[in-house]
């Protein structure tokens, strides 16, 4: 679990761009440094879903653990956003879509997300300035993370596991 009660742990696929992209995003609206993070693929992102008592399949593309418990897909990016702040805490409004259909758009974007935006052959490393947000900052980067595109939109899977 989160460190204190106001931080939040972020888990992103390490090698995909736009989950690399999202990452960069938040960090740079989260005024006050609620959130930490670490790839799904890292030592320190398989520790974190352990201690926070995570189900053994999850998506692949975001999770976030904060003080409530363990969230993904839309729920996940709702409340990293709910965070950040004005205007991005104006996305509350997002909950009254039926979370059905917002995990619907979602696992749709995460399914293609390789195609459109790419991926990485090793997971993104923090600049030194911000080594001291990231959980995995000090584990050698992962190369050929082996994440493949998932087939179907509904396939809940745990990315592999080094």
């Amino acid at each position: 679990m989160p460190s204190s009660p106001r931080q939040s742990i972020v888990l992103f696929d390490g090698v995909c761009n736009l989950c690399n992209s999202s990452v960069r995003w938040i960090i740079a609206r989260d005024r006050q440094e609620v959130h930490r993070f670490a790839s799904l693929q890292s030592e320190a992102g398989r520790r974190a879903l352990r201690e926070a008592g995570a189900p053994e399949a999850l998506p692949d593309s975001i999770v976030l653990i904060d003080q409530v418990g363990v969230h993904t897909r839309s729920t996940a990016a709702l409340r990293i956003a709910r965070r950040l702040g004005f205007p991005w805490r104006l996305a509350v409004v997002g909950w009254v879509i039926p979370r059905f259909l917002r995990d619907w758009l979602y696992d749709f974007i995460a399914r293609n997300r390789y195609a459109w935006f790419g991926r990485r052959e090793s997971c993104m490393l923090p600049t030194p300035d911000l080594r001291r947000r990231f959980l995995d900052a000090d584990e050698p980067p992962l190369h050929g993370a082996g994440l493949e595109p998932t087939p179907e939109a509904s396939e809940v899977r745990t990315p592999p596991l080094r």
